[in-house]
């Protein structure tokens, strides 16, 4: 059943190559370091870079908090899942799949350890799966590929504890096969956890935290959003083998649903909340200012929450999936300045991503602690197990795990509660690995220690062709049925996904 849906998805995209190839719509992307997949071109007019402000997520209010009942104890948000129009680019009206009316979605934040409930209402036209990307998650709640969502069949709750510390999360849709359309057409957003350590730092908030999810799209000449499957011009066409199995990339670089966006700041310290949101399109993000300078990142944390210190990095490559928390140190730009955030693994337009203009001196009260959390690094010694998993393409077509497409029956292994267990990570191609429910501390990568960018807890690990990547797993929070897979949507939705049952 299984390799069934996935070859009907590994066609339908064939098709949708072959047809693009014919009306001159692809540019191939691809690089040997860089960026994966196929560049599906708009068919309408682009606006020109740096002329449309950044905005930020609306944020999401709870329902008033019950005092009884089975609400109680719980912050309760409910969402509809619902068609909207849009002014993504300017002037044009697109129609975007959304919650609650908005791309991205509205950001909810929580606290550690203070429970969250989220109520779902599908007033879509397909069914969903809404997974908490990073989160400590029941199974019942983790959004399993076919743990589906249908429409108008009432409101679907998904609990979310919280058992875990500060950190940047995001919810995007996880249904089994069209995960990379349905996130495409806009079903993603920011999840923001916070705790009382993070809130003793000094760092920049307010205003000065900007949480800034990135994301490439395409659109055809009605303003709606290109995609292979989804476009009748490109669907259903035979031809070659598909043009997009590697991936697909837009040729609008979109930063919170804006195009090319600018952001006025002052000359002062901001937070930058990093979020790879795209479907396969790698980033290695530089700052490069008007008078010639380049301004470095302070990384302050990955993909779960505070490294132990802060580190100073030139370049900041993000795999979809990915999150990097960083501060930027405006103070020495004089007024007018402009620093341009920048993508190294892109040409043309795609090379920019978005503007800061800074417009002169502020007071600025935050600073950077030379300590930014407490926690014990992992060791190779707590492991109790050894398991490897080898991403690669098979000679059948399809992206495989350890060389079997998904199967919702099948189980690639078993770790039991409470342990770590040392996991080695194999590909023949760029593939961004995420672990649902685990949190993971890189340990090696090519047979030597891990890159800076590597540090911290995380749950996405750029893994690159013919690369062997070591992360030590701590399974912890709740027992039941996970997967790990590609972050790369066209290859999650082409099978290259595995489950675990926690014991």
């Amino acid at each position: 059943m299984t390799a069934r849906f996935s070859r009907r998805g590994l066609l339908g995209l064939a098709a949708g190559g072959a047809a693009a190839a014919a009306v001159g719509g692809l540019t191939g992307c691809g690089t040997d370091d860089g960026t994966t997949g196929v560049q599906l071109r708009s068919e309408l007019p682009l606006p020109r870079p740096f002329t449309v402000p950044l905005t930020l997520p609306d944020e999401a209010s709870p329902l008033p908090r019950a005092k009884d009942g089975p609400d109680a104890g719980y912050d309760v948000y409910r969402v509809t899942q619902r068609p909207a129009e849009l002014e993504i680019l300017p002037g044009v009206r697109t129609p975007v799949w959304s919650y609650g009316g908005s791309f991205p979605g509205p950001t909810f934040r929580g606290r550690s350890g203070r429970p969250v409930r989220l109520r779902i209402d599908n007033a879509l036209p397909r069914p969903t799966s809404t997974h908490l990307h990073g989160g400590v998650t029941p199974p019942s709640s983790d959004g399993y590929p076919t743990d589906l969502l249908h429409p108008s069949s009432g409101a679907r709750t998904y609990t979310y504890p919280l058992r875990q510390r500060a950190a940047t999360l995001w919810y995007h849709d996880h249904r089994m096969d069209f995960s990379g359309p349905q996130v495409w057409r806009g079903l993603a957003g920011f999840f923001l956890v916070h705790d009382e350590e993070e809130d003793a730092l000094p760092l920049p908030r307010g205003e000065r935290e900007l949480p800034l999810l990135l994301a490439d799209r395409s659109f055809a000449a009605d303003g709606s959003f290109r995609y292979p499957s989804t476009d009748p011009t490109l669907s259903h066409t035979p031809g070659v083998e598909s043009a997009y199995m590697d991936g697909v990339l837009g040729d609008v670089q979109l930063v919170n649903g804006r195009p090319w966006p600018y952001r006025e700041v002052t000359a002062t310290r901001y937070r930058l909340r990093l979020l790879n949101g795209s479907n396969a399109r790698r980033y290695r993000l530089a700052l490069r200012a008007s008078n010639g300078r380049s301004l470095p990142f302070v990384q302050i944390g990955s993909d779960q929450g505070l490294l132990a210190r802060p580190q100073t990095l030139e370049t900041l490559t993000l795999t979809p999936g990915e999150r990097f928390d960083v501060v930027v140190d405006f103070s020495a730009c004089s007024a007018g300045t402009e620093v341009t955030l920048v993508n190294a693994l892109a040409d043309g337009p795609m090379r920019n991503v978005l503007r800061f203009r800074v417009t002169g001196p502020a007071r600025d009260d935050s600073r950077i602690p030379t300590r930014l959390s407490s926690f014990r690094p992992l060791t190779t010694a707590q492991s109790v197990a050894t398991r490897h998993f080898d991403f690669r393409l098979a000679t059948d077509g399809m992206w495989t795990i350890n060389g079997r497409p998904f199967d919702p029956g099948g189980v690639w292994a078993e770790p039991r509660l409470g342990t770590v267990e040392l996991w080695r990570l194999t590909s023949d191609f760029h593939h961004p690995v995420h672990l649902h429910l685990a949190h993971f501390q890189v340990v090696s990568r090519a047979g030597g220690p891990p890159e800076p960018k590597d540090r911290g807890w995380k749950d996405t690990v750029d893994v690159r062709p013919y690369e062997v990547v070591e992360i030590l797993a701590r399974f912890d929070g709740h027992r039941g049925r996970y997967m790990l897979h590609c972050h790369n949507l066209e290859h999650e939705d082409m099978a290259m996904m595995a489950n675990f049952l926690v014991r």
